[in-house]
C-alpha cells in the first residue's frame, strides 16, 4: 500500500471557465488530466449541488483510478476547492504521475492562495 497522497486547500480560485459550478466540465478536466499523466481511470462520480433557486452551485467528485483516486470538492461562493490525489506505488512508482495531475488541476483552478501537504503512505522498506 505504499503510495503518495497530495492534499491541497485552494482559496480564491479564478478558473477561466465555470469549472467550479459545472459538474461535467470539472469531471472532464479531472479524468483527462489523470489519463494524460499516465494513470488509469476506472470510473468517475461527480455530483452537482444546486442552490435554493435550482441554479448550479458546488461540485463534489471522485475519479477512481487503478492506482487509487482523485477527489475534489468546490465552494464557488467563496472560490475554494479541496483536492486530493492519492496513488499507490505497488507495481511501479506513480509519484510523478500524481504530481503532474495535481499540478495541472491546480493550474486550471488558478487559486490566489493554497495550503498543501504531501504524505508518504505505507511502510518504508527496511534497510538490510
Amino acid at each position: 500500500m505504499n503510495g503518495l497522497h497530495l492534499i491541497a486547500d485552494l482559496y480564491g480560485c479564478r478558473a477561466a471557465s465555470p469549472v467550479l459550478i459545472d459538474c461535467e466540465h470539472l469531471e472532464t478536466l479531472c479524468v483527462e488530466e489523470c489519463r494524460d499523466a499516465g494513470l488509469t481511470p476506472l470510473g468517475a462520480y461527480f455530483y452537482q449541488f444546486r442552490d435554493e433557486n435550482g441554479a448550479p452551485a458546488g461540485v463534489t467528485g471522485t475519479v477512481v483510478l487503478a492506482e487509487s483516486h482523485l477527489a475534489i470538492h468546490t465552494w464557488p461562493e467563496t472560490g475554494d476547492v479541496t483536492l486530493d490525489v492519492y496513488v499507490c506505488n505497488f507495481s511501479r512508482d506513480n509519484g510523478d504521475c500524481a504530481r503532474q495531475v495535481y499540478a495541472r488541476v491546480i493550474a486550471a483552478l488558478n487559486p490566489s492562495e493554497r495550503v498543501e501537504h504531501e504524505v508518504t503512505r505505507g511502510r518504508l522498506p527496511v534497510e538490510a
